[in-house]
């Protein structure tokens, strides 16, 4: 550097100079990582001035009053402020010894007392401005520190706040789903004497003598009566079975079993909505699942697709549910004819509360848990948009082994009922 910028040859003073400067700030870094924080600060002050020092000699060495590095002395504040801008006390050291070092320098070289005093105001300056420029930088970090310090707080708020009412909606439904638990008992009672009844006149009346034509008749309407009372018997025990909360063990089923019970009670959400279509063969390989469990997921699935074809206000809207075996595993498909899910809803479509749906419509866990369930007999449960047109969710699930390595997939009950009418997220 200085043979290009003095353009003179090799000058002792200034080699030795530069290697004594680059020994100090290895020595400085070599040091200053290994001492505590106040100490390593106090170093960090004397290394500011130590730089200034060495500096100064430069000058000195490159020709005084006559050194091209003389304009670069009221830079050194300036450069210290954006190095250290959390603390402004090594631009004050640097700023003073720069101001006495230039005077010192000047009035050995040249002796002009009035030019040393311009070269302090200039120091000066440039001190001031770097004092205050680093002041005001912290003072903007301060702020923005403690902007974005709100900003989270306030977001930490508002998710404790959702955090809560969907805590609050959740223990509602679970009220709810113990008040029909209690509900379906007492149906049971009443409607195993109205069935009783109904044999007892059923029999008392077609023995008397009637005519055959109007005999039949009332045969017909007594037997649409029996239907219409052994659906509702079906209906509670459905109900019943599905709200209790045993720990049941997983064991071997059939999926199409599964998929029976959870359209039967499905059937009663689609009943005014879509048309359930159900192609699952008998000779699928079983499963090791928690049957009650596995037809909790199935119906959520199924009472999703009912919803979402309602609010999109599907015409001739079609529910279909179908069964396909693989290598080592069993599919089942969900899939209805309406909209299908937004781009901008599918990849967040199973985190937990996730739901544009209204509160009285669910608090969006259905999906969330569903996909739990699954995961705990060692399946899948993903959901994608049909080319024709619609939503897909496929479920995957192991076939069943029946050697002893079945076992990784035991399954320990949460006892958790799953909302139903929920977790879609979709609004589709």
């Amino acid at each position: 550097m200085d043979l290009l910028i003095l353009r003179q040859t090799l000058h002792l003073p200034t080699l030795l100079t530069r290697v004594a400067w680059t020994a100090e700030l290895l020595l400085y870094l070599g040091v200053w990582e290994r001492l505590e924080e106040q100490r390593a600060l106090l170093l960090m002050h004397i290394n500011s001035g130590i730089n200034s020092v060495f500096f100064l000699l430069l000058v000195y060495f490159t020709g005084g009053s006559e050194s091209p590095y003389l304009d670069m002395v009221p830079t050194l504040p300036l450069l210290m402020a954006l190095v250290h801008t959390r603390d402004a006390k090594p631009v004050l050291i640097t700023g003073t010894v720069c101001a006495v070092g230039v005077t010192g320098v000047l009035l050995l070289t040249n002796g002009h007392v009035a030019n040393a005093l311009v070269w302090i105001c200039i120091v000066g300056v440039t001190t001031f401005f770097g004092v205050y420029g680093s002041e005001q930088l912290r003072k903007v970090q301060a702020a923005e520190n403690e902007a974005r310090l709100e900003r989270a707080r306030r977001e930490s708020l508002e998710k404790l706040a959702l955090a809560e009412s969907h805590r609050m909606q959740s223990e509602k439904l679970a009220t709810v789903g113990r008040l029909a638990a209690s509900v379906i008992h007492e149906i049971n009672n009443p409607l195993a004497f109205v069935r009783s009844n109904l044999e007892f006149l059923r029999t008392e009346v077609l023995a008397h003598p009637l005519p055959e034509e109007s005999k039949e008749e009332l045969r017909e309407v007594f037997d649409e009566t029996r239907t219409g009372v052994e659906r509702i018997r079906q209906i509670v025990m459905d109900l019943r079975g599905f709200s209790r909360m045993d720990a049941d063990e997983p064991c071997e089923c059939a999926l199409a079993d599964v998929v029976t019970d959870a359209a039967r009670l499905a059937a009663v959400r689609l009943k005014n909505v879509a048309k359930l279509k159900v192609e699952v063969p008998t000779g699928l390989p079983e499963v090791f699942a928690t049957r009650r469990r596995l037809a909790q997921v199935i119906l959520n699935l199924l009472v999703n697709a009912g919803d979402a074809l309602e609010e999109a206000k599907v015409k001739g809207g079609e529910v279909r549910v179908r069964g396909e075996a693989g290598e080592g595993r069993v599919t089942l498909l969900v899939e209805d004819n309406g909209p299908g899910f937004p781009p901008e809803t599918l990849p967040r479509l199973f985190e937990a509360f996730y739901t544009t749906k209204g509160p009285e419509k669910g608090t969006g866990l259905g999906l969330s848990i569903s996909r739990e369930l699954v995961e705990r007999f060692g399946g899948t449960l993903s959901a994608e948009n049909r080319p024709e047109g619609g939503a897909r969710l496929k479920l995957e699930l192991p076939v069943h082994d029946p050697t002893p390595t079945q076992n990784k997939y035991t399954h320990t009950d949460t006892n958790t009922p799953l909302p139903l009418g929920e977790g879609r997220g979709e609004g589709t």
